[in-house]
Formats: structure tokens, sequence, C-alpha cells
């Protein structure tokens, strides 16, 4: 692969998202994002956001409502999905690393890694009801 040429914009869009512990849609992205550069158009905002993701320095969520959350973090953590408002977050716990072990007693492959999802209804949904 050839050498990415350096963009204000896509380092900006990383840098919002690495500090972030929601995660946003690309909207949500973009309306940030184009504060700081008022000409940057949603298009930009979305071939970053995939670009990033091919390169592995964020994450790209589907959460079934249809828009696409995206995480800066991408050294491995657990996530909480709510079930009514679709927002993930980052979820704070202790390491369930020994997980992959487990898993690996009854396959004959190699696990090297999981991703972990706990789902539910967030304080937010749940204050609301």
């Amino acid at each position: 692969m050839a050498a990415l040429k350096y963009s204000r914009q896509r380092e900006s869009i990383k840098e919002f998202l690495r500090h972030r512990h929601d995660h946003p849609t690309a909207d949500t992205v973009y309306l940030n994002i184009k504060k700081i550069y008022p000409n940057i158009s949603l298009g930009t905002v979305y071939r970053n956001l995939a670009l990033l993701t091919d390169i592995g320095e964020i994450t790209k969520f589907t959460t079934g409502d249809g828009a696409d959350r995206f995480d800066g973090k991408t050294t491995p953590h657990n996530h909480f999905l709510c079930t009514s408002c679709h927002e993930i977050y980052d979820l704070e716990m202790e390491d369930i690393s020994h997980i992959n072990q487990i898993a690996g007693k009854n396959f004959a492959g190699r696990i090297e890694g999981h991703t972990t999802q706990f789902y539910g209804t967030c304080d937010t949904c749940m204050k609301r009801s």
C-alpha cells in the first residue's frame, strides 16, 4: 500500500474520536469537525471515516438502527449497547481476556482475541421511562 498522504481533516476526525467514550455517528462527527473546518463536506467525513476504519485506526459499529457508530479507541475493551437508544458506551471493567482460553478448550483452531458487547438499557433511557 502506498504511503497515506497527511490530512489535517483526517487527523482532526481521529483526534475527535480518540477522546470520546461514547461512539458518535458520522453525522455527529461531521457537525463537530465542521466547527473547525467550516467548508468540510459530509462526504469527506464519510470517506475519512471509511479510510480510518480500513487502516485500523478507528473501529466502526453497526447498531441495527441504521446509523453506524465510530470508536477511536482501538485497544481491546468492552462495550455496552443500549437496546432503546442504540448508543454505545465503553464499559470499564476488570480484564476478561481469560475467556480466550475458555473458548479455546473445545476449538481446534487458535483464538487470538475476542469482542465483547453487553446490551440492555442505559441510565438515560431508564430515567426517561
